[in-house]
């Protein structure tokens, strides 16, 4: 390489750097002997040097999103099995991993047995969404009342719910598991009413709906729950025995 050559790769390295490329200044002396070799043109060498930054900063993101998201990575489609969820179940995640609910604000509601797949299947379309640049986060449902209780106390709830508002899907576990006393249910409570046609929610429950008054404890904040959650929503219907039970069942017949 000729002093010349020496000096316009520094030269180069230093604009790229302020123009902060970092794969391009990365890369770019790697392709362009690729491209000497191949006889490619200046704007081909130039797309393969774009389209090489751009791979990264999108890997990047997905990366960041994912850890933002506090999603269980091991919860993926391709870990679950979708004709054990049924027909119906597996054309709705089709459609909902395309994403186009999120404009809507629309809801996702997974109800059924316990250990049917119903954490596994939303954290899976999660993951899905993420992949397509989407925000969301995953919290179990105890986890979320106690932090909306804490921010409360210090006078910081709307500043809490507030910036949950940059996620366009927010994942709540569990809903129904544990029960909750009036400030839980009254800031959960909030958390709904604010995030109502604002931005979706995509939540589990092994109750039905005739049962929730166990959660909300009043029959009016009941209905006004209610109500906002079912008026956009996809209801997702996991009518299914436990999957770990399965599991286990298999397993001990197999070591017989």
């Amino acid at each position: 390489m000729s002093k010349n050559t020496d000096t316009v790769g520094a030269r180069l390295t230093a604009h790229l750097k302020e123009l902060h490329l970092p794969t391009v200044r990365e890369r770019f002396e790697e392709l362009a002997q690729m491209a000497r070799q191949e006889d490619m043109s200046y704007e081909a060498y130039l797309l393969a040097l774009c389209q090489s930054e751009c791979e990264v900063r999108r890997h990047n993101r997905i990366e960041r999103l994912l850890r933002e998201s506090r999603l269980p990575r091991e919860k993926t489609l391709e870990a679950l099995d979708l004709k054990r969820l049924g027909r119906k179940v597996s054309l709705q995640v089709d459609t909902l991993v395309e994403g186009s609910f999120l404009d809507r604000c629309e809801n996702i509601l997974a109800f059924g047995n316990p250990g049917s797949g119903k954490t596994h299947l939303l954290c899976a379309i999660g993951q899905q969404l993420i992949h397509a640049g989407r925000r969301v986060y995953f919290t179990p449902c105890s986890l979320l009342v106690q932090e909306l209780l804490r921010a409360k106390h210090d006078l910081k709830l709307d500043r809490f719910i507030k910036r949950l508002t940059k996620f366009d899907a927010l994942i709540i576990d569990d809903i129904g598991y544990v029960q909750h006393d009036r400030d839980e249910m009254e800031v959960l409570f909030t958390l709904l009413a604010e995030r109502y046609e604002r931005g979706s929610i995509m939540l589990t429950s092994n109750l039905p709906f005739s049962q929730w008054e166990r959660i909300f404890k009043d029959p009016m904040t009941t209905a006004a729950a209610i109500d906002r959650l079912i008026h956009h929503s996809v209801i997702l219907e996991l009518n299914l025995s436990s999957y770990r039970m399965e599991h286990a069942k298999k397993t001990k017949k197999e070591e017989k």
